[in-house]
């Protein structure tokens, strides 16, 4: 069916799915739960025979609940953690055929362009060792070219041989352990690094761009070369680079990300909510936005999409909805777009706990982000337990009178209580920083005491 996408994605149970995400987000068991139990769906129906397996769709998840709470980093880690395509795109960007704005079909070939990029760096690394070897080559022939071959084999021309052989290894050597990295050498380098599909491609009306580039193949002129100089290091990495691209073999690579696509692809529809609305008097916004969910429905059923490397399936697609519904509601979307959401997920508003929790527990923690930052510097920072409750509360506070944006808030007060231990660390002598509650208050309370400063400060 499809490639061995990660043998460690495919032996997780849905228990130790959630154990994983638990080392990054903080709360909402529900949402992941239900995630863990998608994602080993998945794998479970790629065990089945291929005639019974293309019956059974995806579960789509809807997830429900205001922004900062990780609806976001809930997908994306569970995208990380089988190695899977990820596209996280704001529904709200596109709009119907007929007006301006982007295609729905855009975030196939998006998809499939994440997962031909995620193919080729494991192929680069399964070729990384032979690539090394022939960009090795390919140096220490610029640094000692051979000698020209004589046409008649002699006793001197063997003894030469060996004498340039004997050089080339003590070069080796050297290059290895980088005693010539600043030597200066010369190497050919491609004069024009872009195509027109490439160009046409990025700018998102993919199909003009095949059709141009090979109608017109001189429109923005050939690939060429040129001479330039660098250090013998720059050379190994640009050597390197060529080597691992021409040893990918990119009919093979796009074959396994189309695959990888379609049965292992995940889309984050964020901010689904802002389409939600049913046609009004045939005309305004509200057409506009069920127009959108017209266009996304065969997207998300299922359908074929051209891309620039093949044909792509949707069916098997995971697709991830996510928004606030503040003001609509999921029963405000059209009810064929409703019914390909069964699952539906509400995350809870984050409170004064889970503030801490984030502050302190993630492996990605904001406190070990700052702390191994700085560490950079020779700094060492800590921060004391009433500091990380003072920063907490801090948050609430203005979560409930300002927005609402949930452990965003935490990363604004962080930036505005570090923000001059930052700008020292690169001045001040080795040693220790403490961060009390006093300290964060001096900093940060008169901020949050003063309603219309805080609206622009925090």
């Amino acid at each position: 069916m499809a490639d061995s996408v990660s043998a460690r994605g495919d032996e997780l149970t849905p228990r130790q799915v959630v154990r994983e995400l638990d080392r990054y987000i903080i709360g909402q068991d529900k949402a992941k739960k239900s995630v863990s139990i998608a994602l080993r769906n998945r794998f479970r129906r790629q065990k089945l025979p291929a005639d019974l397996a293309d019956d059974i769709i995806p579960k789509n998840i809807l997830m429900i609940g205001p922004t900062g709470v990780g609806k976001t980093e809930i997908a994306r880690r569970l995208a990380k953690l089988t190695r899977s395509p990820f596209l996280k795109v704001e529904a709200s960007k596109f709009t119907e055929v007929g007006y301006v704005g982007r295609d729905v079909e855009s975030l196939v070939r998006d998809l499939v362009r994440i997962a031909v990029d995620l193919v080729k760096d494991e192929k680069m690394a399964e070729n990384d060792e032979k690539a090394r070897q022939l960009t090795e080559e390919r140096i220490l022939a610029i640094l000692l070219p051979p000698p020209k071959n004589s046409r008649e084999p002699s006793a001197e021309a063997a003894e030469e041989s060996e004498r340039f052989a004997r050089s080339r290894e003590k070069l080796r050597k050297l290059l290895r352990e980088g005693k010539l990295n600043d030597r200066i050498v010369e190497v050919e380098v491609k004069a024009n690094p872009f195509t027109p599909l490439e160009i046409f491609s990025s700018s998102g009306v993919e199909e003009i761009g095949i059709q141009i580039s090979e109608m017109v193949p001189n429109l923005l002129g050939q690939r060429g070369s040129k001479k330039r100089k660098m250090t013998l290091e720059e050379a190994f990495e640009h050597m390197l680079r060529e080597e691992q691209n021409r040893l990918l073999d990119m009919d093979q690579v796009a074959k396994v990300a189309i695959a990888r696509s379609e049965q292992m692809g995940i889309v984050f529809l964020d901010e689904i909510d802002k389409i939600a609305g049913r046609e009004s008097g045939g005309h305004g916004p509200m057409v506009s936005r069920e127009g959108v969910q017209r266009d996304l429905l065969p997207i998300i059923e299922g359908t074929t999409v051209n891309t620039k490397y093949g044909m792509v399936k949707t069916d098997h697609i995971l697709f991830i909805g996510a928004g606030a519904f503040h003001v609509s509601k999921p029963c405000d979307m059209i009810p064929e777009l409703q019914g390909r959401f069964p699952i539906r997920v509400e995350l809870e508003s984050l409170n004064r706990a889970d503030f801490i929790r984030i502050l302190t527990e993630p492996q990605n923690a904001l406190v070990k982000q700052y702390q191994n930052l700085l560490g950079t510097e020779g700094l060492e920072v800590t921060f004391s337990t009433d500091a990380i409750e003072e920063i907490a509360t801090m948050a609430v506070e203005l979560n409930e009178s300002a927005e609402n944006i949930g452990a965003r808030r935490l990363h604004t007060i962080m930036e505005k209580v570090m923000e001059d231990i930052s700008f020292e660390a690169s001045d001040l002598e080795h040693g220790q920083v403490r961060i009390d509650r006093e300290y964060v208050s001096r900093k940060v309370r008169d901020i949050v005491r003063d309603g219309d400063l805080s609206k622009y400060i925090l």
